[in-house]
């Protein structure tokens, strides 16, 4: 009688099915891979080299010294080395944080270089070495914390701005068993076993405890229960394809919906697809059920109605609109041209000039216009600005025609308005006035602003 043996595939082998099965990358590209010089990263950087050709991936190799330990320049020369073997590209940042550095300010600012890192290298991706262990402590610690179903799922696999994370299925006892045999060098960071840090209190502690209590079965509990918070999430964020009369829009800095059809609905309702929005629209707001709850009551409010939700994102009742947007400060305080044609940022809004021929009608909105020469400048509005409109009669306050175009109060200060001395020439998307317009056929400049950060409908809603 023969048995039938089947044998185990191998850590590689899984690593690549489980990448290809969950398409972490979804295209060719430009990889930064976060090296901390750890067995968990270390074992990353190995297994993504095997599989990077099939995926049409270009590794680049990121290690962040926070200089908070005396050895940490030992450990980037090591990571350094690593990358060399593979013969890969090296970043290297070094922070000098201090020994006084907690985990919170080390992980911001380890986040915030790899980002910087990440758009210098012009990468698609950036993957780091979450693995199973560390989905299993982060649910522990966030239902210690009271989180909602959607702090409950736990790490995701990927995230924003193209964050990857491929190793999460995978536990830390088999990354650091797939080192050893592979011959690398890793280092063992004394501070993930020391309890003075909550992480590491959860897992030298609190799970061994309970691990001894309940039983080993423990850890697979509690990942369920990250994948049953995940479902219910995703849930949500589906469940707005439901409800169009919602009108939701996203942008790169927020998102907006109807006032009226979010105060029709339960307010148990209304806190769960707020919060579905603000995960829907990115960015680094956590929507939480308090907060959700404090913009239904703001939704309650007359238009012009603002309230701070900390972390620099504000919340504001907009005519028959709710939004929720990143306070964004100017690029500039005004936008002066050099050259015949050019382009440059204002805030939200982009501008670029080119010369060319008038045409002969000049439309009174819209977001393209043509004006008689130089001498114009792009600026913020000011007191007691007024324009003639096109085709009009008698001047307009400014802030009159940005109040009728429902332009939010919080956005009136720092909106986009062309012109020459005192004198306004157009307001984009608003009114053009009747001075500076050019006779149709003469030499003029062209001019097309547009929202870079601009809302929009969103296609799954």
């Amino acid at each position: 009688m023969t048995e039938n043996m089947t044998e185990t595939p191998s850590l590689p082998e899984r690593f690549h099915a489980h990448v290809a099965r969950a398409r972490l990358f979804r295209a060719p590209g430009t990889a930064l891979v976060a090296v901390s010089g750890g067995a968990d990263s270390v074992a990353l950087l190995d297994l993504l080299h095997g599989v990077a050709t099939d995926l049409g991936l270009s590794l680049v190799v990121a290690h962040v010294d926070h200089g908070i330990q005396s050895p940490s320049r030992q450990v980037a020369k090591s990571v350094r080395e690593l990358a060399e073997r593979y013969k890969l590209s090296f970043e290297l940042g070094e922070l000098s944080l201090g020994p006084d550095t907690t985990e919170t300010e080390a992980r911001r600012a380890r986040y915030a270089w790899l980002r910087e890192a990440q758009h210098r290298a012009d990468a698609d991706y950036l993957v780091t070495a979450h693995h199973q262990d560390d989905q299993v402590e982060t649910v522990v610690l966030r239902a210690l914390r009271g989180s909602a179903p959607a702090g409950l799922a736990g790490i995701a696999r990927r995230g924003r701005g193209g964050l990857v994370r491929p190793l999460l299925p995978f536990t830390h006892r088999e990354l650091v068993e797939h080192v050893a045999a592979r011959g690398l060098a890793a280092h063992d960071d004394p501070a993930n076993a020391d309890p003075r840090h909550l992480r590491s209190w959860v897992r030298t502690q609190l799970l061994p405890l309970l691990t001894q209590r309940l039983g080993p079965r423990v850890r697979a509990d509690l990942r369920r229960l990250g994948r049953q918070a995940a479902a219910d999430r995703r849930a949500w964020d589906r469940a707005l394809q439901l409800v169009p009369e919602l009108g939701l829009q996203v942008s790169s800095t927020g998102f907006a919906v109807a006032r009226g059809p979010l105060l029709g609905y339960d307010d148990s309702l209304a806190v769960a697809l707020l919060r579905a929005a603000a995960r829907r629209a990115g960015g680094d707001l956590v929507l939480g059920p308090a907060r959700a709850r404090r913009l239904v009551a703001l939704a309650r409010r007359p238009s012009g109605r603002r309230i701070s939700l900390g972390g620099g994102w504000t919340a504001e009742v907009a005519f028959d609109r709710l939004r929720v947007a990143r306070v964004m400060q100017c690029a500039a305080e005004r936008v002066l041209p050099a050259g015949e044609r050019g382009s440059a940022l204002f805030g939200e809004f982009r501008i670029d000039w080119s010369p060319g021929a008038a045409p002969g009608r000049i439309d009174r909105g819209g977001w393209s216009t043509w004006v008689d020469g130089p001498g114009w400048e792009l600026r913020a509005p000011e007191k007691g600005d007024e324009l003639l409109p096109l085709g009009g009669v008698g001047h307009r306050p400014l802030r009159r025609l940005l109040m009728e175009a429902r332009v939010p109060r919080s956005e009136r200060a720092s909106y986009p308005v062309v012109a020459r001395g005192e004198t306004i020439l157009w307001v984009p998307g608003i009114c053009r006035s009747t001075d500076g317009v050019p006779a149709p056929g003469t030499k003029a400049v062209r001019l097309d602003v547009t929202q870079h950060g601009a809302a929009q409908t969103d296609g799954r809603a």
